[in-house]
């Protein structure tokens, strides 16, 4: 059968991923055997549309434009095994008749600020009409995914042999019905694309004459059959901007093609569609049995019974309500009462995993990319990172040179803002040569890597570059830090010099003992991992050092008492931070560590600091051995005095006692403390307790269940009050018996075992 010359072209007027419109599509193609075929879609994808015929070639996958001069201005064509236009375009290749793109070139649509895959900006405040809703709403039908799914996804399903020439007539008599009442839908968009489809149909006529068909969205049907005068849509198109535009096509996902996923045209059960498209017959049966399936791989007790009873609930369902078939709202209804027990915790599994699914394509190699593409494709390759939809955890060890290359590569990417992979806490073990990483791979990414091509050719040049330009454009000493901190874990050696330099330069410049004290941990972490690594990071360490020293100096000047609570709180975190940082660089300057202690002496005993900082100083002492324990009982009792204010002495049992730094334990050991503070929070006059409640609280909230049930049962024995107070100075013994040294060397063995896993 061919299209009738009185009638023109063929006109497929379908929904974008839909099953049975794709079924429709070939069906109506190989009804009338055209002599072309055109496709909405941008015809800069011409030159790629031979690529869907290659062998590399899987769907879903995208045809992706950018701007040549701002890879970032970019939009998405997906197309999926079950989308109509894949379907024409295999059609088309599989017969020998030539395929094109006929919507509104991507050089337009991106230089007028696209406005999702269309490609095309919309009028600001204009509201799209949604033909399907109101189709849905004429029938009788609240949702307008069932009624489409029952007038047209089921078609094929039914096999009730209709005409699928007579159906498209009847649905572009639809949409011709709806604009007529409702006009455009108020997007002047869709009248300069349907202008450029009309123009691109009479080249297609004066070639083929009206032996060609044409596959678009329904909506458009009514007015590419219109008759429209070439001057009137010349001036539709006149004075359109335009950019250079360069495309490819790209990995797509189904969870990608679904709504949630952001998609403009996107679709609510992609894998449901797709199983629809591929189900030869028995679609309910052959779905319930992938459902039965997935459960069972889950450890869920289901049977063949459970199948089918459950596909006879979801065809019961189906005929009271009077559908042709059960849809995926009956299989769902089915599938929940049947197999998981009326729970929707199992039921989301199966909406996940089934209803949208983890499916991602591929492209050829022959597919054009950017330099920095194909060098990443290369190195993934080699070391046997597969992109894949679904997270994956990555266990990597340091020690081993395969799995340093992939720490390498990842953290390369993320500095180029590749966000493939996100490091997480590892369960393995705690050492430095252990990296646990979470993997999923969104199509998006082809975005940045395109953005991240114009930095180099190859992933360790285009980050060398970007680090060295981050370097020399950053403003705060904390981006500098945190960017040499990249650099090491990322094997960066050639950016090091430049990022040192500005690091010196910042640090040089920057008086804020704060962001000083913010920067250092930093540092030392990089020391950590570049020792790690093997990176030589000599020159870093003198930059550590000489932070380190500035804030030995600078910090006791700036912990006075005019800090109020949150700055004095912030500054407390600021000194633990340093304190861990010298203690990785003391290995390189042991004067260093006697340098710190002597300052946080001078914080632990001056009165004007806060009760926080003194509090914390003081414990950062006692902990490394620096303190004696009558030091300790003296400073406590001077904090905890009539003389100082509740709530800086409330600060100070906080900076001491307080967070995951074991003060709970510590005061269950030692009777002199926990009986100075129990002393003091008698003591406390009733108008400033309600003030100290809340630290008091934050402070003694952290402690562990069994660690707050002891302090408990030791405060209600008495242990402290004014005679362990008066007693406090004459007891000798410190805070616990002597060391038992053979008991102390038994359990060497074990600490070694824990810190090397």
């Amino acid at each position: 059968m061919s299209p009738s010359p009185t009638r023109g072209p063929l006109l497929l007027g379908v929904r974008h991923h839909g099953p049975g419109s794709a079924r429709a599509v070939r069906a109506a193609l190989e009804a009338a055997r055209p002599k072309a075929v055109l496709i909405e879609g941008p015809p800069e994808g011409d030159a790629l549309l031979p690529l869907a015929a290659e062998k590399g070639m899987r769907p879903p996958v995208a045809l992706l434009a950018h701007a040549a001069d701002d890879p970032g201005r970019a939009a998405f064509w997906p197309l999926a095994g079950f989308s109509p236009e894949w379907v024409a375009i295999r059609w088309a290749q599989e017969h020998e008749v030539p395929v094109r793109f006929i919507d509104l070139p991507a050089a337009h649509s991106l230089a007028t600020a696209a406005d999702g895959p269309d490609g095309a900006g919309a009028e600001p405040d204009a509201v799209r009409l949604d033909p399907l809703a109101v189709l849905a709403e004429t029938a009788g039908y609240d949702d307008p995914e069932r009624w489409w799914e029952d007038v047209v996804e089921h078609r094929g399903a039914r096999g009730t042999g209709e005409d699928v020439l007579g159906a498209f007539e009847a649905l572009g008599e639809a949409m011709g019905a709806l604009r007529e009442a409702y006009g455009d839908g108020g997007h002047r968009r869709d009248l300069v694309r349907e202008a450029y489809m009309r123009q691109r149909m009479r080249a297609a006529r004066r070639e083929f004459g009206d032996a060609y068909a044409v596959m678009c969205g329904a909506w458009h049907v009514p007015a590419l059959r219109a008759k429209a005068t070439v001057a009137a849509d010349k001036a539709l198109l006149s004075g359109l901007p335009k950019v250079k535009v360069e495309t490819t096509w790209v990995p797509w996902t189904h969870r990608r093609l679904a709504r949630a996923g952001g998609y403009g045209a996107g679709i609510t059960s992609p894998g449901w569609y797709a199983h629809l498209f591929t189900a030869a017959d028995r679609p309910v049966e052959r779905w319930l049995t992938k459902v039965a399936g997935l459960l069972r791989e889950e450890d869920r007790q289901v049977s063949s019974a459970h199948v089918i009873e459950a596909v006879r609930l979801a065809e019961t369902l189906a005929a009271m309500r009077g559908r042709p078939l059960p849809g995926l709202t009956e299989t769902l209804e089915a599938v929940r009462a049947v197999m998981c027990d009326g729970s929707d915790i199992p039921l989301a599994l199966i909406e996940d995993r089934l209803v949208v699914g983890d499916v991602l394509g591929e492209v050829p190699d022959g597919a054009p990319v950017v330099p920095l593409q194909r060098d990443l494709t290369r190195q993934q390759r080699t070391l046997r990172l597969k992109a894949e939809a679904q997270d994956r955890e990555l266990e990597l060890d340091l020690r081993k040179d395969t799995d340093t290359a992939k720490s390498l590569l990842l953290h390369r990417l993320r500095l180029l803002g590749i966000g493939w992979g996100t490091p997480v806490a590892s369960r393995a073990g705690t050492g430095t040569f252990r990296e646990t990483w979470r993997l999923r791979w969104e199509p998006e990414l082809s975005v940045r890597i395109a953005e991240a091509g114009i930095w180099g050719t190859t992933v360790l040049g285009a980050a060398t570059a970007k680090a060295e330009a981050d370097a020399a454009a950053a403003e705060e000493l904390g981006e500098v830090t945190a960017l040499a901190e990249q650099c090491l874990l990322a094997g960066l050696a050639q950016a090091l010099p430049a990022v040192l330099r500005a690091l010196a330069d910042r640090a040089a410049l920057d008086t804020d003992v704060a962001r000083l004290a913010k920067a250092l941990p930093a540092l030392a972490r990089s020391l950590r991992y570049g020792d790690v690594r093997g990176t030589d990071a000599t020159a870093l360490g003198a930059v550590a050092a000489g932070l380190a020293e500035r804030i030995c100096v600078a910090l006791p000047s700036a912990c006075t008492a005019g800090l109020d609570a949150d700055a004095a709180a912030e500054l407390r975190g600021h000194v633990d931070g340093v304190h861990g940082a010298i203690g990785l660089l003391a290995d390189a300057d042991e004067g260093l560590r006697d340098r710190w202690s002597a300052v946080l002496a001078v914080l632990a005993d001056r009165d004007t600091v806060p009760g926080v900082i003194r509090g914390r100083a003081a414990r950062l002492l006692l902990d490394d051995g620096r303190l004696p324990a009558e030091e300790t009982a003296r400073l406590m009792g001077l904090a905890l005095s009539p003389a100082s204010s509740p709530a800086d002495a409330a600060g100070w049992i906080e900076g001491f006692a307080g967070g995951s730094s074991g003060g709970g334990t510590l005061l269950v050991h030692d009777d002199r403390l926990l009986g100075l503070i129990d002393t003091w929070l008698v003591g406390v006059p009733e108008r400033a307790f309600t003030d100290v409640l809340p630290l008091l609280r934050r402070t003694f909230g952290a402690y562990e269940p069994g660690v707050k049930r002891t302090l408990g049962e030791l405060v209600r024995r008495g242990p402290g009050g004014a005679a362990a107070a008066a007693s406090a100075s004459a007891a000798p013994e410190g805070f616990a018996p002597e060391l038992d040294p053979e008991r102390a060397d038994a359990v060497v063995g074990l600490v070694r075992m824990l810190l090397a896993g």
